[in-house]
């Protein structure tokens, strides 16, 4: 039976692990602790691709003292040789009595071989310490390893009565400042933005994380006719890249320009999101936060491409029978077809509610 200390120790691995949120891409967020009676002796957290994860760190904090020690790890130690010896080893050599795990790894590279490693050197092995947990903190990465594309959310900040702009298209602005710092951090937690040509050409918006997060994502634009403002801020690729994704033979003279800008630009034969994902996925990205308008969204709903939504409410009435909307047309008639959201959490920010729930 797991003892409240356990769980107190993995809760501390996931503290740990949430140090590098949004760096990692395309490996999991790790955490690691080591205790030797009773006493913590050694953690670490894995930074980031290609360094060493966080069972590395929590050995060399250690030192000696993790002969004979309990060493509590978020995921299953690795068992394959990557960009990195694999971490079972590490242990091994280490001389720890007990490692306890919470959550097995589904890459087919790891998964079970970590562990069988471990019994096999005759240490002892628990599975399970806050898994729910766990698997919350690495959803993406299960979701990217599981589909082969990166994991899709959902962002949009509406008015009660569900506009997110007026009906002459002014959006400045719908919740209140700590929804929107809240909204900065997400930024910053994730590897691309994708946005349409609306977004761009009416709200003329910067996506980046305003200094409240470590680094800016990648920012994405999806237009099939390149009708964009010549002077968008997303053109200036000093704080953060851009990338327009664009159909074969479009404006071929305002993509140089573009391109002459430092934007990269790709042309494929069709333009979709599940297009666009799967490039985003061969580019090592995990998570994708989708920051478009209500036609945008709607179609990367209908293909798959989001698994969860995040939805700002704010306590205030517009009202506008052409106001804009989350969503556009998804082609459902009936309240029967709507697309209900499972695992559901309301937090207060500020004046304002924040709805999670995934699809």
């Amino acid at each position: 039976m797991t003892s409240p200390f356990d769980r107190a120790m993995m809760q501390r691995c996931l503290t740990l692990a949430r140090r590098a949120q949004g760096q990692t891409a395309p490996n999991p967020m790790v955490g690691a602790v080591i205790v030797q009676e009773g006493v913590i002796v050694g953690e670490g957290f894995h930074p980031g691709a290609g360094q060493p994860h966080a069972e590395v760190f929590a050995l060399r904090q250690a030192g000696d003292r993790a002969r004979g020690a309990t060493i509590y790890v978020s995921l299953e130690p690795c068992n394959h040789y990557g960009r990195t010896p694999p971490c079972s080893e590490a242990l091994i050599e280490a001389q720890v009595s007990n490692v306890i795990i919470g959550t097995i790894d589904p890459n087919p590279k790891v998964g079970g071989g970590g562990i069988a490693r471990l019994k096999d050197a005759g240490i002892k092995v628990s599975v399970g310490v806050e898994e729910a947990d766990c698997r919350r903190l690495n959803e993406a990465f299960f979701h990217r390893i599981t589909h082969k594309r990166p994991f899709g959310i959902l962002k949009y900040a509406m008015t009660l009565d569900g506009k997110i702009a007026s009906q002459g298209g002014h959006s400045a602005w719908v919740t209140g400042t700590p929804a929107r710092q809240r909204v900065h951090q997400l930024r910053g937690n994730c590897d691309a933005i994708i946005v349409g040509g609306n977004t761009v050409r009416n709200d003329n918006p910067h996506l980046t994380c305003h200094n409240h997060a470590a680094k800016n994502p990648l920012r994405v634009v999806m237009s099939r006719r390149l009708d964009l403002p010549p002077d968008a801020r997303l053109w200036d690729v000093r704080e953060a890249p851009t990338l327009v994704a664009t159909e074969s033979g479009v404006k071929p003279e305002f993509q140089d320009q573009l391109r002459d800008r430092g934007v990269e630009v790709i042309a494929y034969p069709q333009l979709t999101p599940s297009v666009v994902m799967a490039d985003l996925y061969e580019r090592g990205m995990m998570t994708v936060l989708w920051e478009c308008g209500g036609v945008l969204a709607a179609r990367a709903l209908s293909e798959g491409m989001v698994q969860k939504v995040m939805a700002f409410i704010a306590p205030k009435l517009i009202g506008g029978d052409s106001a804009p909307t989350p969503l556009a047309d998804l082609g459902f008639t009936q309240m029967t077809e709507a697309l209900p959201l499972q695992h559901c959490q309301w937090h207060p920010i500020g004046e304002d509610l924040l709805l999670e729930g995934y699809l």
